[in-house]
C-alpha cells in the first residue's frame, strides 16, 4: 500500500455539471515514492474526511480516497493472561470496545506514542515489551495504521478518563464484548496469545 501526500487540489473538468450530493468534482494530485498520480473526488468527502493540502492520504480498493492516520494501541495484559479493554464513552462508536491508545504525534515513534496516550486516557504508566502486530484498517474515511504493542503496567491503576467502563478480559472473554472494527481484525490473533501464554 502506498501512502500519498496531497499536493493540489483543484476544480474537476465537469465543474457542477457533474455535482452529485457528495458535492462538485475535484482533481487530487496526490505525491508518493512511485510518482504522482491524480484522481477525482467529490468535494463532499474531501470535507468528511479531513483530507487536504498536505495530508497523506491512500487509494482503497475501490478507488475512494481515504485520509491516512497512524495509530498506536496498548495491548495491557496482567499476569493471568487477561488484557484491558475500555468502552467508548462518546462519538460515532460510542459503547464499542477498544484498546487504549491514540494518534501518533510528529517525532514521536509509535512506542513512546503508546505510553503517552496511556497516561492522558488511563492516568497509568505501562511499559511496551513487543510489537505484536500492525493492523491496516479501512474505515469509510480514512485508512487506520495501528501498531499494537505488547505492555504492562508500570506504575498507577488504570482510571476511565476518556473511557465509561474498563475491563479485563480473558482469551475466552474477547468475544463477549462490541469491539470496534479495527481492533476486532485483531482478537482473534490475540486470543492464541493469550491462551498460549497461560498453557
Amino acid at each position: 500500500m502506498e501512502i500519498y501526500k496531497i499536493t493540489k487540489i483543484e476544480e474537476g473538468f465537469y465543474g457542477c455539471e457533474e455535482c452529485s450530493e457528495e458535492g462538485a468534482a475535484v482533481l487530487l494530485t496526490l505525491e508518493g515514492d512511485n510518482g504522482a498520480v491524480t484522481v477525482e473526488e467529490h468535494e463532499g468527502r474531501l470535507a468528511a474526511a479531513g483530507l487536504d493540502t498536505g495530508c497523506p492520504a491512500v487509494i482503497a480498493p475501490d478507488g475512494k480516497i481515504l485520509k491516512y492516520l497512524r495509530v498506536a494501541a496498548a495491548l495491557i495484559t496482567d499476569d493471568n493472561g487477561r488484557v484491558l479493554a475500555a468502552k467508548r464513552s462518546s462519538g460515532e462508536f460510542k459503547d464499542m470496545w477498544e484498546f487504549p491508545g491514540g494518534k501518533i504525534e510528529k517525532g514521536e515513534s509509535s512506542a513512546e506514542a503508546v505510553v503517552r496516550e496511556v497516561r492522558e486516557e488511563l492516568g497509568m504508566d505501562i511499559e511496551p515489551k513487543e510489537l505484536f502486530c500492525t493492523v491496516e484498517y479501512d474505515y469509510p474515511l480514512f485508512h487506520l495504521s495501528m501498531d499494537c504493542f505488547i505492555c504492562t503496567a508500570a506504575g498507577g491503576s488504570p482510571i476511565p478518563r476518556e473511557h465509561s467502563a474498563l475491563r479485563m478480559l480473558a482469551a475466552d472473554e474477547l468475544d463477549t464484548v462490541e469491539w470496534l472494527p479495527a481492533d476486532m481484525e485483531l482478537t482473534a490473533l490475540l486470543k492464541q496469545y493469550l491462551t498460549k501464554r497461560m498453557g
